[in-house]
């Protein structure tokens, strides 16, 4: 199935939003989730491990990173920007479409899980602990945005996971069932918005049964209101323009589906988040709109390996790709990943 998943997949016209390091190589690779779904992903790898493989000599066994996010993006913008810079810095790191996204596969297409994303995340670690050059005792996540969240709920199931961080992270499951800054925190707002998704559930019903696809929500609007928030405009900055736009990327073009709602509404994704064992940061833009979802999430935390990471001056889409001022803090993303992948 491997092989016939990259046969079909048309590389001729693809673009990064981001350039190749000129000391990383990648390659794309397929793996299997528990429920059967496969996925795609970028494999990236620091010029030490070619040189090895070059040379003829026994390949040493290096620590790994699985990316993935930000929630709605596809492993050429964000989560492939992070495991270039990361494999620079001598990590193998693994960046990958999730379920019903980019090129991984699951029908009907723009859904989402917590359930399955979190397997996700989970079957990358499977995948990473069975190469032959990589560690199994060495193996970290990081979760941008939407999956920031996720990457919280893979490491308090996954023991495996030695060391998680989650970037500029959104808590998918309160802003979905709250809203934005908690504005429409009440059961009856919550039951307004569940007999909306029952009503779009029948019509998608009835769409799929004649071979239609599910009413999708709309990406990032475009184009901009002259009113429009100022995160909104963050996110327009990014997956609108030539700096983040992607054609497979739910956010630069017609969201998700509508009914993609239905699980984050009656789910709760950190609930076991302070029953982490292992090493979790936190990293968080100082004028992200959604720095409230990291602080709150750090408060759950226990233990004397978790780290809150405030970065000045920055917004929320800085910790995509930088922004204008290489926000993201990769020097400290190493050092913590050197001192718990040991």
């Amino acid at each position: 199935m491997a092989d016939s998943t990259l046969a079909r997949i048309d590389r001729t016209n693809e673009h990064y939003t981001f350039e190749l390091a000129q000391n990383v190589n990648r390659t794309t690779v397929t793996f299997r989730n528990h429920f059967g779904i496969e996925l795609v992903g970028d494999l990236y790898m620091p010029a030490e491990f070619q040189n090895q493989v070059r040379n003829g000599k026994g390949v040493k066994k290096f620590a790994a990173i699985a990316i993935c996010g930000p929630f709605g993006a596809v492993k050429e913008q964000a989560s492939g920007f992070y495991a270039n810079r990361m494999a620079e810095r001598g990590y193998i790191a693994l960046a990958f479409d999730p379920s019903f996204t980019g090129e991984s596969g699951g029908e009907p297409r723009y859904m989402n899980s917590p359930d399955i994303n979190t397997e996700d995340f989970m079957a990358a670690v499977d995948f990473l602990s069975t190469r032959e050059d990589i560690d199994p005792e060495k193996i970290g996540i990081i979760g941008i945005c939407g999956w920031g969240g996720l990457a919280l709920n893979a490491a308090a199931i996954d023991t495996r996971i030695k060391a998680t961080v989650a970037s500029t992270m959104y808590d998918m499951s309160r802003v979905t069932a709250n809203g934005y800054f908690d504005s429409a925190n009440s059961a009856d707002a919550r039951n307004k918005m569940r007999s909306s998704l029952m009503a779009q559930r029948l019509e998608d019903f009835k769409a799929l049964s004649k071979g239609l696809a599910l009413k999708l929500g709309g990406g990032v609007v475009d184009p901009l209101p002259d009113d429009a928030p100022y995160f909104v405009k963050d996110y327009h900055s990014y997956y609108k323009t030539s700096r983040g736009y992607h054609e497979r990327s739910l956010n630069s073009n017609g969201g998700w589906a509508v009914q993609a709602a239905t699980s984050l509404l009656n789910t709760k994704l950190l609930a076991y988040s302070d029953e982490i064992q292992n090493a979790v940061m936190v990293l968080h833009g100082e004028k992200a709109h959604s720095r409230y979802f990291g602080e709150d999430a750090f408060k759950r935390l226990t233990g004397s390996n978790k780290e809150l990471v405030i970065v000045p001056g920055a917004s929320h889409t800085d910790l995509y790709d930088g922004g204008k001022n290489n926000a993201i803090p990769f020097d400290t993303l190493v050092e913590f990943f050197t001192k718990y992948l040991k």
